[in-house]
């Protein structure tokens, strides 16, 4: 039994080590393209040459991502088979054909634009070349769909029957694509992906703004991230809200290891916003807990003296553990506050004409440059620690999933995994921070070119 649990525990540990790499680089590959897509847009729209250098600067960045992404996400594929082959036998039938359409819109829709984009800028017409853009951007978007389709169908099941066998059989495809959570968790991670590649064009840009704030190229794309920080924050907000109401409904308790609630306060009470708390599972309460009375109840039920089912309500094998998603909720909405706080900020200082000059500004984008990444694999904790100890909620457990493998095994391949992702990583970081140390437009002699010159036609 120990060494049942020792192999459970290892299969989660290399599933969080793979998925929080990739996640990452998926979700910037998907914000970087739509991000290319406004770019030559606004440069065959407005004939601005200086829309086509940043393009070029970022897609140099954008081919480095979707490199060491693909190398990533093989990875995901090898251990997903190896240590979770159970769930794939179990769940199979309503999975497989989800991941396989991810696997077309990826492979013949971005991969098969993807050269042209990359090396087809002198050699085929503009129009051609702004539809290659376009089509790696919204292949980008459908393979983001049909992954977060299969994820959320395992967190709210819905359109399937159970066989003989105890498998899962598909019944009502619709039903199991657009399932009750898929249009909260989509519009969810879609913003996030794109807040994320805002704040970090933000925090470059700022850093390149600080060693010399004259430069067009950089106070562009400094304005453009900016902007989507300040449009994209407070709808973030409020699509986070709507989510969690939805969470409540159908994942009582993965909302009360949120919000660290044991027991219900008293009729009438209200739920307390829980500041700081440190949530003991043996003990089913919380040590050293700071709260402001009430609050809770304003965005869980939208009034002062509503309440949330408790965790002392729920069979003890049934609660996820609560002080890893207590925690990555609180790192994910404190950073959402200061993202909101930063895109205010940014109005401002616009409306004052002061963007480019308040040097504090660019010191606290710097400084907020990863907070879209890490308030995006905050979230990803809350939603899958928050789903333990299920991996299809309510039916099938997560210790009935992994495959009959030992733990010795798992700890090697995932010895292998992280000295894979050190060298490729490693070598990834130090191209990105060669291209980051000269601003885009850097090294540009004479006359900027035409747009003749730069696609032909």
């Amino acid at each position: 039994m120990e060494s049942f649990e020792a192999a459970l525990l290892a299969a989660r540990a290399q599933f969080a080590i793979t998925i929080g790499f990739h996640i990452v680089l998926a979700a910037f590959t998907i914000g970087m393209a739509n991000f290319l897509m406004v770019l030559e847009a606004l440069w065959l729209w407005r004939r601005n040459p200086v829309y086509l250098c940043i393009y070029r600067y970022w897609l140099k960045i954008f081919a480095l991502n979707v490199a060491i992404g693909t190398a990533s996400g093989l990875i995901l594929e090898y251990q997903f088979g190896l240590n979770w082959s159970r769930l794939s036998s179990m769940a199979g039938e309503v999975i497989g054909p989800l991941m396989f359409y991810e696997v077309m819109a990826a492979f013949f829709l971005e991969a098969g634009f993807l050269g042209i984009m990359l090396f087809g800028m002198k050699k085929v017409g503009r129009g051609l070349h702004f539809f290659s853009t376009s089509a790696v951007a919204v292949g980008s978007l459908i393979s983001a769909f049909w992954i977060l389709s299969a994820n959320s169908w395992m967190q709210t099941p819905a359109g399937y029957a159970i066989g003989p066998d105890g498998r899962f059989i598909a019944q009502d495809w619709w039903a199991i694509i657009f399932n009750p959570s898929f249009s909260y968790r989509f519009t969810h991670m879609i913003l996030a992906t794109l807040l994320g590649t805002a704040l970090f064009v933000a925090g470059v840009s700022a850093w390149q703004l600080l060693r010399d704030h004259t430069r067009e190229h950089v106070r562009v794309q400094f304005s453009m991230a900016l902007w989507a920080v300040a449009v994209l924050a407070p709808v973030q907000i409020v699509v986070g809200d709507l989510h969690g109401e939805h969470t409540l409904k159908f994942q009582p308790q993965k909302v009360a290891a949120m919000e660290g609630t044991w027991t219900r306060p008293p009729e009438g009470a209200g739920e307390p916003l829980r500041l700081f708390a440190i949530p003991d599972m043996e003990e089913r309460r919380n040590h050293l807990e700071l709260a402001i009375p009430r609050v809770a109840s304003l965005y869980l039920r939208h009034d002062l003296s509503g309440t949330i089912a408790a965790l002392d309500e729920f069979a003890a094998q049934d609660i996820p553990p609560v002080p890893a998603v207590f925690w990555a909720f609180r790192v994910m909405v404190g950073l959402g506050v200061l993202m909101l706080g930063l895109g205010v900020a940014s109005l401002i200082l616009r409306c004052r004409k002061r963007l480019y000059d308040a040097r504090w500004l660019q010191k606290w984008c710097v400084l907020m440059a990863p907070s879209g990444f890490v308030a995006m694999l905050s979230g990803w904790v809350v939603t899958e620690v928050g789903r333990q100890p299920f991996t299809v909620w309510g039916l099938l457990r997560t210790a009935e999933s992994v495959s009959q493998i030992s733990h010795q095994q798992i700890l090697t391949s995932t010895l292998l995994i992280l000295g894979f992702y050190l060298v490729v990583f490693g070598i990834g970081l130090w191209v990105l921070l060669r291209i980051l140390r000269q601003p885009a437009g850097v090294g540009e002699a004479g006359p900027q070119p035409t747009i003749a010159d730069e696609i032909g036609k």
